[in-house]
């Protein structure tokens, strides 16, 4: 394994422990664990969301690890000028959670907007950061240097802020992340040590979350950049098993006849490899052998079928859900009040710690 940044190492080794909590038989540790986990709701989740993260929250809900899954509706604005269809693309991310296989009465999942004591603690948090910190924050950095001159808005500034205050509220102590998103996860841990500190005379009002580093490769898009639904270069998990066969023969290869697994000098076939093979529960390098010389076009049959028999129940009961969407919303709505009552709670000990009761 490539040796990492000091930092990022010390975070895989805490990663490490958990893994081997979570992975061992019941215990009082693993009942200590609360994971809170998400995602902006700009669009249909697709095959990338399912392997980086759907699949391990189920696995995570059914090891009975509380969850709260968070529909991270005012996120939606940090970087656009408008909300879109949000209300139909909150529902088609919250089916796809209970399509794929999450239990409402197990996993909380929640939105941003219907959670205002989740968001009041934006203000004490914003207390203990400065604004050169929010500003070295590779998200913020990322999103100004691609604005190509546009102003960078409040709510993007604070994004990280944000962000610390959704794991916070519910006092969660893992989050699932990739090696990418540590720093904002770092945030969060200084934000709970200064309040900590500053606020609470040293007692541990919050904890100090740690990350769970997934160990699944970048999935990249369809055409070679990185998986996005603003690209449009993404599967859709609504796809029928026609559409995905139609966007995989669109994807990129190499003129190359025989398939090998390179991902330096061959990206685009790499990328189908390991998104086939991670469907399939093998590695790329034997995808890659099995298939040989049949070429590109071979390679993206295998990947297709792959990818449609693993969402076939999936689609299935996307469908199912679909029809019912009456369920959803009261989905919906329980995890909202069940979330609230947790942020009542948190609000009422910040606000007595700071010595604001009246």
């Amino acid at each position: 394994m490539k040796a990492l940044p000091g930092t990022q190492q010390i975070a895989a080794e805490r990663s490490a422990i958990i893994g081997e909590v979570i992975d061992g038989p019941p215990s009082p540790a693993r009942d200590r664990l609360r994971v809170l986990t998400g995602d902006r709701p700009t669009g249909d989740l697709h095959i990338g969301h399912y392997l980086s993260s759907l699949k391990n929250r189920v696995t995570l809900q059914d090891k009975g690890i509380e969850s709260f899954v968070l529909v991270a509706d005012y996120q939606v604005i940090t970087d656009r000028d408008g909300v879109g269809a949000i209300q139909d693309n909150v529902r088609s991310v919250v089916t796809d959670y209970l399509a794929a296989g999450m239990d409402p009465t197990r996993s909380t999942i929640f939105t941003h907007s219907a959670i205002s004591e989740l968001n009041q603690l934006m203000l004490p948090f914003l207390s203990l950061v400065t604004d050169a910190e929010l500003r070295r924050n590779p998200t913020v950095k990322d999103e100004l240097a691609a604005t190509d001159g546009r102003p960078l808005s409040g709510l993007l500034l604070t994004y990280p802020v944000h962000q610390a205050a959704d794991i916070l509220f519910c006092h969660a102590n893992v989050v699932p992340v990739g090696l990418d998103q540590l720093p904002h996860l770092e945030q969060t841990r200084v934000i709970a040590r200064r309040f900590n500190r500053r606020y609470a005379d040293g007692h541990q009002v919050f904890p100090e979350p740690d990350a769970l580093i997934t160990s699944l490769p970048t999935v990249l898009g369809l055409d070679g950049a990185k998986m996005s639904k603003s690209r449009g270069n993404t599967i859709p998990l609504r796809a029928s098993a026609d559409e995905t066969v139609a966007l995989v023969r669109k994807a990129r290869t190499d003129t190359d006849r025989r398939i090998t697994f390179d991902r330096e000098r061959r990206p685009e076939v790499a990328n189908l490899l390991t998104v086939g093979a991670a469907f399939l529960g093998t590695s790329p390098e034997s995808l890659a052998s099995e298939i040989g010389d049949a070429g590109g076009a071979e390679l993206k049959r295998r990947v297709a079928s792959a990818v449609n028999d693993a969402l076939a129940e999936h689609r299935r009961r996307r469908l199912e859900l679909e029809a019912d969407p009456a369920y959803v919303d009261q989905v919906l709505r329980a995890g909202n009040e069940r979330a609230r009552v947790v942020a009542v709670r948190t609000l009422e000990t910040v606000r007595s710690v700071m010595g604001m009761t009246y």
